[in-house]
């Protein structure tokens, strides 16, 4: 029998529960566990003097902290381990802590076995948060009242006594959260899979794994929704055991949603093809975005009319962060594009702009190869400004590409996000665009692509 949200939260009282690093998953999960009475241990490689003033809250509340270093010693001892998406599932001492019996698991993992309504869960190297968002805002133009969260929105397991049962919950899943998750969404997306973490994964096989636990656990009467234009998501068709759709802007699919090269977007039913709306209708500009709509039509169709898609479609600004118009400077003008955290999703907002463009670039090193980047730049771009670990290798990438021509080319390096601004805006010329496109995440300087994005509307604000 299914254990309820009350039932879960009611069995807290007396459990030793470790909860492995902070941030938007687990800081009110922690808080939730220490009010239900569990003895609940804050583990986080990170000092006080990193946490600040949460310290003192948790440990008002009885929570005990260990951190720094050792700070996942001891693990075998908890009832339970809650680790933060980022906390990689084999890691030594999580391993270790299986062996012996502890139940590791995560937030969204046990918000997934207790969530009473429909969950959409959506996955991806690429285009996860705007086509997750685009769910999300298609279903709430329904007339659902939709629960948001996953790598989008808020942790929802603190919440979850509150889901109804015709309510919908929608979630954006990393490979690293769901590694371990073996709950099955009622409709699972996938909207690609290219190369990405792999300085965490190691290899391909484990990150393309980790991925397909979206679906891997379905039943006959859940929907997978998959790219039919992807070489690997479409190589996991055989695998899915409900209802297969998938979404293409290349050919008509014998399920799902697809877009002729005139850009008129159509939906098969396996009977019949329906005309949905055209590439202009879409608000939000780029081929990549139609593909978004494509796969949000595939999840959402039977619940969401053709009309409110074509509403929504018209009204929908995007994401911040992805390609986010932040201000025009003496003709200038300039994007946030910070989302873009591997080679392909800047490749993607390149060939948004007609012109070449003035490109902001480099960060964390995830050991992917930008030598498909370096064609895209030379093609789309007039200047290159690199910060951060991997500017060199982008460097190196881009004059051994074939294309190359210093002439048409500048590339310019910059000690860091602030200085990158700064040259930016002193070599751009009226009817310029810059974006600040990395092509990586942004570890080596920020906490997450979010906090390096505003600190650069700020910079641009400033200007």
């Amino acid at each position: 029998m299914k254990t309820t949200a009350q039932e879960f939260f009611a069995g807290l009282k007396g459990k030793n529960i470790s909860v492995i690093g902070v941030g938007v998953s687990n800081n009110d999960l922690i808080r939730r566990f220490a009010r239900e009475g569990a003895n609940v241990t804050l583990r986080d490689g990170r000092g006080r003097d990193q946490l600040g003033e949460l310290c003192a809250e948790l440990e008002t509340l009885g929570v005990t902290l260990q951190l720094g270093e050792g700070y996942l010693d001891g693990l075998n001892d908890a009832d339970m381990v809650v680790r933060a998406p980022g906390v990689y599932f084999n890691k030594p001492e999580l391993v270790e802590a299986r062996r012996a019996g502890v139940p590791v698991t995560s937030e969204m993992e046990l918000f997934l076995e207790l969530c009473p309504c429909p969950v959409y869960a959506v996955t991806g190297s690429d285009g996860k948060t705007t086509t997750t968002s685009i769910i999300a805002e298609m279903l709430k133009a329904a007339g659902f009242t939709v629960h948001l969260g996953g790598n989008i929105g808020r942790a929802l397991l603190p919440i979850v006594e509150q889901v109804q049962l015709g309510d919908r919950a929608v979630v954006e899943l990393s490979s690293f959260q769901l590694m371990s998750i073996t709950a099955a969404p009622q409709v699972s997306v996938i909207t690609n899979i290219t190369p990405n973490h792999l300085n965490v994964h190691g290899t391909m096989e484990e990150y393309t794994w980790a991925k397909e636990n979206i679906f891997i656990h379905q039943n006959a009467f859940s929907r997978t929704v998959l790219s039919a234009d992807n070489e690997v998501t479409n190589g996991l068709c055989p695998k899915v055991r409900g209802s297969l759709s998938q979404f293409s802007r290349r050919k008509a699919v014998e399920r799902g949603a697809w877009a002729d090269a005139e850009g008129v977007l159509y939906y098969n039913d396996g009977k019949q093809t329906l005309r949905l709306m055209t590439k202009e209708d879409i608000k939000i500009p780029g081929w990549h975005n139609v593909e978004n709509y494509l796969a949000a039509i595939s999840a959402v169709w039977g619940e969401v009319s053709p009309e409110t898609m074509l509403e929504d479609a018209r009204s929908f600004g995007g994401v911040e962060h992805r390609i986010e118009f932040v201000r025009e400077v003496e003709g200038v003008r300039w994007y946030n594009d910070s989302i873009a955290t591997s080679p392909t999703r800047t490749i993607a907002g390149l060939q948004c702009f007609p012109n070449k463009i003035i490109i902001i670039a480099g960060g964390y090193d995830k050991k992917i190869p930008f030598e498909p980047l370096a064609p895209e730049i030379v093609k789309h771009v007039k200047e290159l400004i690199l910060t951060g670990p991997t500017a060199q290798k982008i460097h190196a990438a881009v004059v051994a590409d074939p294309g190359y021509d210093p002439a048409e080319l500048k590339i310019v390096d910059a000690a860091d996000l602030a200085d990158a601004v700064a040259k930016a805006s002193a070599d751009a010329l009226a009817g310029d665009v810059v974006s600040l496109s990395p092509a990586c995440a942004s570890f080596d300087a920020y906490p997450n692509f979010e906090v390096r994005g505003r600190h650069f509307k700020e910079l641009v604000n400033a200007l």
